[in-house]
């Protein structure tokens, strides 16, 4: 067991839990070897790829598939394993209309020599649940989804602004509630680092009771209205496609077949697509974006947080997709990530990428690019999120956040504009997004912020408090 007050590292051969991290979604699916050959997932994604081959990898069948809320940031799974045996473990106050097992406060899940105790901790959700693992009278480990994570507590806005405080104040009691386990209770929470849903960065995924008693923020709040106070000061932005996959996941996601294609698509073809109102999503990397792309196209380079940033540039998931990519990039991962927020209109893609376009003697376009060693920082948009801008940026720049730009891109018409991120994956993005509105003086920043300062000698990062 960890120490009180550190960090703990949850090793495999210490407990049967194994974790299945989504990177670029900041969340962790859960797999539980329940003996006998029998698993459960628990928060397992629409895209069943890793759980499935960790299960197989350990010769294990998930027979349980335990849901701790509805999720806002991406499409649940359990419905796909129900459909291959799996019973679906909730709340029995969701109001899912498909097949689950209900479970009230305190009720218990005979796993099969363990058991699984439900605990009611709404705030993140209204009808949230933690899970506790016990053998006997001993917790083995919490599952607590998006209630206690470490560091922090999850955001209470989802629901909308209307119960945003009466949430924070039921995450409040919920913690508390969940703050009088044993110390050595080992907890899993499902967001973490990277998660729009108030995970603070850093490397640890799992912790204990007793860490977090020692160290996270909220818990040491000295009363509730201190703990509300912090919570709501914390909220940042997130994708609007967290609005409508709440109750999606309530409904329960259509089925999907296992092996998805894209279909590959002629310039005249792709052309017409986008006359019709596709978006034509170039995910290839940003120096080839800038050096030469489709008119109108836009860039949102294949890489972990594809998924987040599809979600929040395209706002509507009936919009029809068409992709362009290199021949080394991974179609199934364009499919599966986007399948895993809801987006399932996937047209295809062009035939032979940007070679078969050009081939076909159809028009390109291409992006100025600006050095960190040559931005003037009067001329910096900055797109990265509010929390990532105030620790460092270039003094005079003005952040934007990118899923913000649109509604700004007029006010920086007529003017020169240069776009930065944190790489400049973000800031091609930008790019696409401004060069739609109409806005032609663009440049990309290859490069963030402490880029720019190591690239001149004086030059210091402006800091807000």
């Amino acid at each position: 067991m960890p120490n009180q007050g550190s960090r703990c590292r949850t090793q495999m051969s210490d407990v049967p839990v194994i974790p299945v991290v989504d990177e670029g979604l900041g969340n962790s699916t859960y797999l539980v070897d329940l003996g006998d050959r029998r698993a459960m997932a628990v928060d397992p994604s629409r895209d069943l790829r890793a759980v499935e081959a960790a299960a197989a990898a350990r010769g294990l069948r998930v027979v349980y598939s335990a849901e701790t809320h509805l999720h806002a940031d991406f499409v649940s799974g359990s419905v796909q394993l129900a459909a291959n045996g799996a019973q679906v473990l909730t709340s029995a106050d969701g109001g899912r209309p498909f097949a689950h097992r209900g479970l009230a406060d305190e009720d218990e899940v005979d796993l099969g020599g363990l058991t699984l105790k439900a605990l009611t901790t709404p705030g993140h959700t209204a009808e949230h649940l933690s899970y506790l693992r016990l053998d006997g009278a001993t917790s083995l480990g919490l599952f607590t989804g998006g209630s206690l994570l470490v560091g922090a507590a999850a955001r209470t806005d989802l629901a909308g602004a209307g119960r945003t405080q009466e949430l924070a104040r039921t995450q409040y009691r919920s913690l508390q509630r969940l703050a009088r386990l044993p110390e050595s209770t080992l907890v899993y929470p499902t967001h973490g680092a990277g998660s729009f849903c108030s995970a603070p960065p850093g490397a640890e995924r799992t912790t204990s009771i007793g860490a977090e008693k020692a160290t996270n923020p909220y818990l040491a709040a000295p009363d509730e209205d201190a703990f509300v106070a912090k919570l709501l000061a914390s909220l940042g932005s997130y994708p609007p496609y967290f609005d409508d996959l709440g109750e999606v996941n309530r409904r329960g996601p259509a089925l999907l077949d296992a092996d998805p294609t894209l279909t590959p698509r002629s310039p005249a073809a792709v052309e017409t697509l986008g006359q019709g109102g596709a978006e034509i999503i170039d995910v290839r990397r940003h120096e080839a974006y800038a050096d030469a792309h489709i008119p109108g196209s836009l860039s949102i380079p294949l890489r972990p947080v594809f998924a987040t940033w599809l979600g929040w540039l395209v706002p509507s998931p009936a919009t029809a997709l068409v992709i362009v990519r290199d021949p080394d990039q991974d179609p199934e991962e364009v499919l599966w990530q986007a399948r895993k927020i809801g987006y399932e209109r996937l047209a295809g893609e062009l035939a032979d990428g940007l070679s078969g376009w050009t081939a076909a003697g159809r028009p390109v376009a291409s992006t100025r690019v600006s050095t960190p060693a040559a931005a003037d920082p009067t001329t910096v948009v900055d797109v990265r999120q509010a929390a990532e801008f105030a620790p460092g940026h270039l003094p005079g720049a003005v952040n934007i956040e990118l899923g913000a730009l649109s509604q700004s891109s007029a006010d920086l018409s007529g003017r020169e504009v240069v776009v930065m991120c944190g790489h400049g994956e973000r800031a091609a993005s930008a790019a696409s997004v401004l060069e739609r509105a109409g806005v032609t003086d663009v440049a990309i920043l290859f490069g963030g912020p402490q880029d720019w300062a190591d690239a001149g000698a004086e030059r210091t990062l402006q800091v807000d408090e």
